[in-house]
Formats: C-alpha cells, structure tokens, sequence
C-alpha cells in the first residue's frame, strides 16, 4: 500500500511554493500593468505605429521605382517590412527602460521594492511586460503584410510574431540593462539617440549589408538588431520562395544558421538581462 504524506503549509516545501506564487503574483501584475497603459493610451499607441506605417508606404513605396527590384531580390517594400516590424517592436520596448529611470525619479520604485519579493523578480516582470506589449504592436503591423507583396500565410503570420517576440525580449532586456545604469531619463534619451539609431540603420532593414564598407560590415556582425532583421527576413523566405532572401548578417561569407540566429539573439536577452539583475539587487 503507497503511503501519501500531507505536508502543511508551514513546512519548507509549503514555505516555498507560497514563495513562488508571491514571485508569479508579482509578475502577472506588472505586465497587467503595461497592458492597462497600452489599451488606455490609445493615442500614443496610434502615434508609434503610424511611423514605421509611414515609413513603409511613403519611403517604400517612393523608392520602389528607384531600387531595381533586380538589386534586392525582392520589391523594396518587400524588403522593407521586416525592418519596419523591427522599427515597430523597438520604440515600446525601449520605453521600459524609460519607465524604470522615471518610476526612480517619482518614487514608484521604492514602493514597489517594499514588495515581499525579490528585485531580480521585478525586472524581469518590467521585461516580460514590455516585451508582450512591444509584440502587440509589432502583431498590428503584420496586417500590412499585404501592402508589402507578402500572403495572409497563418504560419508565415505566426513565425514573424515568434520573431519579433524574440526580438522584443532582446531589446527591452538591453534596455533595462542601460537604464539600471542611470538616474536621470535625458541621459538615457541622449544616450538611445547615439547608439540606437545607428544600430537600427546597421541592421541592414534599410539596405543590404553588402552595400556597405568593410568596417560597417564588421560592427553589423555585432549588432543583435541585424541578426533580428535577418531572421525575420529569412522566415519570410521559407514560406515564400520567390521573396529570396538578400544576404544579410554573413561568416566568412556564408550566413548563420537560422536556429543559431535564434540561439544568438536569446542568448544575448538572457545575458542583458542577468546583468541588468545584477545591478538592480544593489541597494539604492
């Protein structure tokens, strides 16, 4: 006969499951927080996705006839949308690590640092969170899929938004890893305006990799945002053959391997992140 042993809550193993469901508590509230400033903030939602919008039909659509189409592969809005969905996912993502700096500044922190769970488990709900809702948006603009020549595929659909789930893990965790860092947010805007315009504009969502010189080239191969674009492009050219692929991030002239791109790019989320952990745990 098998013998089942009650534990009572007062045990370790009781202890520590209301431990975690503390730690998951706290999570689900600071996402259910980022979605509540998401559905109320309808306007600034609107303004964020107007601009890769603008970008897509007015400069794609106005450079289409100046690129040849023979040059790329691909119709330059074709071409164009996954850095688009990458222009989509960036801005709400890079605005977690914004929220954090004025949270300090307006003594929201400190209250929530009062909570009985551990600060490693409050950055990662601020993470999780904006990486959620960088991913709604960037699931709106997966409706123009259509302006860019590209088919309503439901897997195509559904491999995009894993991609820019991904992508939106990556860029919100180096966020927070530049934002617990700093104290005042016009640093971390000067800051974002020399490094992430450039990385964005590196990331070959604009142009080919190849157009540009030896030394760009060789800064690309370090930039998370260009293996993000390549993945995105590339899954598009698994579902549709005749959208080739135009050479993005390249080894020794061969591009990575798809699932290494993945790898590459959570691993590099990861890291930001732990880091950011590190930093965090210090007391204020």
């Amino acid at each position: 006969m098998t013998t089942y042993t009650w534990k009572s809550p007062d045990t370790p193993y009781g202890e520590s499951t209301g431990r975690l469901r503390r730690e998951l508590r706290a999570v689900h509230a600071l996402i259910h927080r980022d979605l509540l400033r998401l559905a109320c903030q309808r306007t600034h939602t609107a303004l964020m996705l107007l601009h890769p919008v603008l970008y897509l039909l007015i400069l794609g659509g106005g450079l289409a006839a100046l690129v040849p189409r023979s040059s790329l592969g691909v119709g330059y809005q074709a071409y164009l949308f996954p850095g688009m969905l990458m222009m989509t996912v960036q801005t709400p993502a890079i605005m977690v690590g914004i929220r954090l700096i004025t949270d300090r500044e307006s003594g929201y922190l400190r209250e929530l640092l009062m909570a009985p769970v551990h600060r490693s488990t409050l950055l990662l709900g601020s993470c999780a969170g904006g990486t959620l809702t960088a991913a709604v948006q960037g699931a709106v603009l997966l409706g123009l899929a259509g302006a860019a020549g590209l088919p309503y595929d439901p897997l195509l659909l559904v491999l995009l938004l894993a991609g820019m789930v991904l992508a939106s893990f990556t860029i919100t965790a180096l966020a927070l890893a530049l934002a617990v860092s700093l104290r005042r947010a016009e640093t971390f805007h000067t800051l974002l305006g020399l490094v992430m315009m450039p990385l964005l504009f590196l990331s070959g969502g604009f142009f080919p990799l190849t157009a540009l010189p030896g030394w760009a080239r060789t800064l690309s191969e370090a930039n998370p945002l260009a293996y993000a674009v390549d993945l995105l492009r590339r899954v598009i050219a698994l579902r549709v053959p005749e959208q080739a692929a135009t050479a993005g991030v390249e080894w020794a002239g061969h591009p990575p391997p798809l699932p290494l791109e993945a790898a590459l790019l959570l691993t590099s989320g990861t890291l930001a992140l732990l880091w950011a952990a590190h930093r965090f745990n210090r007391p204020e």
